[in-house]
């Protein structure tokens, strides 16, 4: 059983915690160990870089397919200062998957830029296109988990706070959904007294999903203070670091303590 504090040690919010500078320090110390031993060869050296851009890792068997909500013609919500939806959740799960992959795990995005996934030639609508492709992709990937990655908006200004959704269809969801809030709860929102909801049919990733299935809303771009603060690269990095926290803990068993 590891500690809270253990792990913000390991890998923990922003005081602790940059992965670009532990890659950098990574690469820098094998170089120097490279020229004491002649075991370390240049694939070894190369090696973590090749598999954060492929998105292959070795730690798990487990697939983590990451779904940066929207994209395209669909932007999602709108902040009050005119902050696009679709960018920042694109933002935050490459965030995601580059922690994962640089720690070992094998991650699939649904979408690795600013569109959608559609054929003109089919009488069904963009969005229900791109979405039902989202579901597909669940079915390509034996034993992987699904993380869809949204923000919220509502029409009264007052709500904060990052909410998480799982799908009722495998039990699994519950307990990682149970993981990303709370761990939400003690690095990165104290005062977010928010409990995991079960999705139901409006929320269709999860609905059709087949596979454990989660929806996290980041935050709300309607209110002023969290939509400032979502524009911000380095509390993006921190609901990263929540993120991987939780799903790391809930693949290799982990349990942690306050």
């Amino acid at each position: 059983m590891q500690s809270l504090k253990g792990k913000k040690r390991i890998f923990g919010l922003r005081e602790s915690f940059s992965y670009l500078a532990c890659a950098a320090v990574f690469t820098v110390c094998a170089i120097l160990v490279g020229f004491f031993s002649k075991e370390l060869t240049y694939d070894i050296l190369t090696e973590n870089a090749i598999n954060v851009n492929s998105g292959v890792g070795e730690k798990s068997e487990r697939v983590i397919i990451l779904d940066p909500g929207h994209g395209g013609l669909d932007s999602g919500a709108v902040g009050l200062s005119g902050t696009l939806e679709k960018e920042l959740n694109l933002d935050i799960a490459m965030k995601v998957r580059d922690i994962l992959v640089f720690n070992g795990y094998t991650v699939v995005m649904t979408r690795t830029d600013d569109s959608m996934y559609y054929d003109e030639n089919l009488s069904l609508s963009k969005k229900v296109q791109d979405t039902r492709h989202r579901v597909e992709m669940m079915g390509e990937y034996e034993n992987c988990i699904f993380v869809s990655i949204h923000l919220n908006k509502f029409v009264s200004e007052k709500y904060s706070g990052l909410q998480v959704y799982y799908s009722p269809n495998v039990s699994e969801s519950f307990d990682i959904a149970k993981g990303i809030q709370t761990y939400a709860k003690d690095l990165l929102q104290k005062d977010n007294d928010r409990k995991v909801k079960k999705s139901n049919a409006t929320i269709y990733v999860l609905d059709k999903a087949t596979v454990p299935a989660v929806l996290v809303e980041c935050g709300f771009l309607s209110n002023v203070a969290e939509e400032k603060k979502l524009c911000d690269e380095n509390y993006r990095k921190d609901i990263a670091s929540v993120l991987f926290l939780a799903l790391d803990d809930y693949i290799s068993g982990e349990k942690y303590e306050k």
